[in-house]
């Protein structure tokens, strides 16, 4: 058990640290804080409770917009979204809103504060395939309309995507803990199933109202060159296999990532925490093309990960990978005990009944499917959110309202 990998890198706010800064915010009227949030968290609301100590009604309002709250005051890249709406930033910088939530969540489970309710039963049921972020928000809005709700997933423990966020980042006793409240609240998770192949969709059909396919991209991409090379991983493999072991793995000394999003950034940080002593990550973009988050690509770069832009592999050989430059005339050979491949992931709707255009279900209608008791969300959904933890949720609420909509009308039954 590494213990550098399983501390949060960033610190938490002190009860005293939070308040100074959530006085700093300026009580916009307009709140672009909250309007360049996808969850709808309204963090002006609930940074104006905690400005007058209320952590409470800070918590209450986190929740009442956000069951996974929790976890995307963690993972959310608040940078692209919340804080780079925030008046502040003409000023100094924005206000560290993904801190202040994080702290509100913590006092709501350190004083076991139980905030999500269920609503009134109304004789429907609903299925969700997928345990990941939008089948989770999806599970706890419908259950709020008076829906009851059986979650499936065909890994044995709940999640999805978010089980392979590393230590440093996601607790996975945060992730237990969200899905816990949701627990309580009578959601029930049938897990070790695979709906398409041990269930069939029809029969998952049969049981209930309405079907919410909440698959995500879990499966990472292969390059071709790459193929049956035994010494090639798949990142989000990788990732995996570290946070079920709690960082107790054995790594070489040398390797190489290839891939410039976040979860290669992932990969790199999390590598370093566990003491790999070189770790060379080669990318496609150029950094003024980063798909990463500034956070994570600058906390990689501080723990001594070279980076390498503008690269493409052109040539792979046993352990030594080729590579050669989007735009001059020039080539690298980096020889590396183990490669670690982060380009990229996808879905797999293995015997769900719906086709993917460019990895999503697109019937001009988001969240629908040709089956009016079958609908999509998540990273499969045609939405215009980002294919984040955040975006997820929103694609969740949004799905939630939409079959409550179908079923009501008669057009799901």
């Amino acid at each position: 058990m590494d213990k550098k990998y399983l501390e949060e890198i960033e610190p938490g706010f002190s009860p005293l640290t939070i308040v100074e800064e959530a006085s700093r915010c300026l009580l916009c009227l307009d709140a672009p804080c909250s309007k360049a949030c996808p969850a709808g968290t309204n963090p002006d609301r609930f940074i104006r409770s905690v400005r007058f100590r209320n952590f409470k009604g800070a918590a209450e309002i986190v929740r009442e917009n956000n069951a996974l709250g929790a976890i995307c005051a963690r993972v959310c890249p608040t940078e692209k979204y919340c804080q780079k709406g925030c008046s502040r930033s003409g000023i100094d910088r924005p206000i560290d809103i993904g801190r202040i939530q994080r702290y509100i969540t913590d006092f709501e489970e350190n004083t076991k504060m139980k905030i999500l309710a269920s609503g009134k039963r109304n004789g429907k049921s609903v299925g969700i395939v997928g345990s990941g972020p939008a089948g989770l928000e999806a599970a706890y809005m419908l259950n709020k309309l008076g829906y009851d709700v059986t979650i499936y997933d065909k890994e044995k423990v709940a999640g999805g995507m978010l089980n392979f966020i590393p230590e440093y980042r996601l607790p996975n006793r945060v992730v237990v803990n969200e899905i816990k409240r949701l627990k309580d609240l009578g959601i029930k998770f049938e897990l070790g199933v695979s709906v398409g192949v041990d269930l069939p969709l029809n029969e998952l059909k049969s049981r209930h109202n309405a079907v919410i396919l909440g698959v995500g991209y879990s499966y990472g991409k292969m390059l071709p060159a790459f193929e049956g090379n035994r010494n090639v991983i798949l990142a989000v493999d990788l990732l995996k296999k570290i946070k079920a072991r709690k960082g107790n793995v054995k790594l070489p000394e040398n390797i190489l990532v290839i891939g410039g999003g976040d979860v290669a950034m992932d990969v790199n940080t999390s590598l370093k925490l566990l003491d790999v002593n070189h770790v060379t990550d080669v990318v496609y973009e150029k950094f003024s093309e980063f798909k990463a988050s500034k956070k994570e690509l600058e906390g990689a770069q501080a723990l001594g990960v070279t980076i390498i832009d503008g690269y493409v592999p052109e040539k792979v050989k046993g352990k030594t990978v080729t590579f050669k430059h989007r735009e001059i005339d020039a080539t690298i050979k980096v020889k590396a005990d183990k490669i670690i491949l982060a380009v990229g992931q996808r879905p797999d709707v293995t015997g769900l009944g719906v086709e993917l255009v460019k990895g999503e279900v697109n019937e001009g209608t988001p969240y629908v499917t040709k089956d009016p008791k079958v609908f999509v969300a998540g990273d499969i959904a045609n939405s215009k959110y980002d294919k984040t933890v955040v975006g997820s949720v929103r694609t969740g609420k949004e799905v939630a309202l939409k079959v409550d909509e179908a079923i009501r009308s008669g057009r799901a039954k």
